[in-house]
């Protein structure tokens, strides 16, 4: 059989119209997402004294370097700050992922006859915990966390609403793949491997980059349970210079001293810059993964 040609179809007016205001209309959503981030470069880029006058501008009027100045003063207690920060996102992010997805691969499957009220447990935990006295008693004198770079990964290494959005993903895999495998031979742990993991990789994906997100941006472990300035992970390391620096300037104004003003407005920008860099240039490697994942349970045609 010859195969006919399909002849393009001219485009409609009306389609022509909606597809002119659809991108007009995301370039200026677009444009408006970006401002804010604009608006912090810039002002990290500002002088203390203008954005207290002027407020925040989208080119800066009396420019300044001053903030990054500080903040590079001691590159290598920065740079060990990110190394920490980094370490702990892998690995965490990993261990996470192992956990949790291999936990909701029990959770969700039939053969399991306590799933339900095994699952019941987890969401139990969510709502209410044992208070934070004894979770700190627990950790310091029977997990040993002090200094431990385990007191950075172990805490929020399986979020309960993650798991269960991996179980939801899990759930939408058909019946029949388990049973086939099965029938062929192939274990729980081939299975969870060969089969579960590769049909997850968007929800995968998607709980990752939030995973990933939780430990990034996490200080309050370090607070608790880091003595040792070469362990602190880079959120805590940036808080503790703007800390100390306002805590000195504070103390010199109280015994009469004059010392030169901290920037700290453009510091705090500068801070946010440093931090969020690296995060920003991984989505875009997980963008199409993450679509798919933030659309679990859409109806589909």
């Amino acid at each position: 059989m010859m195969k006919r040609k399909i002849k393009n179809v001219p485009t409609s007016l009306d389609r022509k119209m909606f597809n002119v205001f659809s991108y007009l209309f995301l370039t200026v959503l677009t444009i408006y997402c970006t401002i804010p981030f604009w608006l912090i470069i810039v002002g990290s880029l500002t002088t203390q004294e203008s954005i207290l006058l002027d407020g925040y501008r989208l080119w800066p009027k009396s420019f300044s370097g001053e903030a990054y100045e500080i903040l590079f003063k001691a590159p290598g207690a920065l740079l060990n700050a990110y190394a920490v920060t980094i370490g702990v996102t892998v690995i965490g992010t990993i261990s996470s992922l192992l956990m949790m997805s291999m936990a909701a691969y029990v959770l969700n499957s039939k053969d399991f006859k306590y799933r339900n009220k095994v699952s019941f447990f987890y969401y139990f935990t969510s709502i209410f915990g044992g208070g934070l006295v004894p979770w700190y008693i627990l950790c310091i004198k029977y997990l040993h966390f002090k200094n431990n770079f385990l007191s950075l990964i172990l805490p929020i290494v399986v979020n309960v609403t993650y798991l269960l959005i991996l179980k939801s993903y899990m759930k939408s895999i058909p019946d029949s793949i388990y049973e086939s495998a099965k029938l062929d031979g192939a274990g729980d742990f081939t299975i969870y491997a060969k089969i579960i993991l590769p049909l997850c990789k968007p929800g995968m994906a998607t709980v990752g980059l939030f995973t990933a997100l939780n430990y990034w941006n996490d200080w309050y472990n370090a607070m608790l349970f880091i003595d040792n300035e070469k362990m602190f992970p880079l959120q805590y390391y940036l808080n503790n210079i703007l800390t100390k620096a306002s805590a000195l300037q504070a103390a010199a104004a109280r015994s009469g001293i004059v010392v030169a003003s901290i920037p700290s407005e453009p510091m705090k920008l500068a801070m946010t810059v440093i931090a969020i860099g690296p995060i920003i240039l991984l989505y875009p490697f997980l963008q199409r993964y993450f679509i798919k994942g933030v659309t679990i349970g859409a109806v589909k045609g």
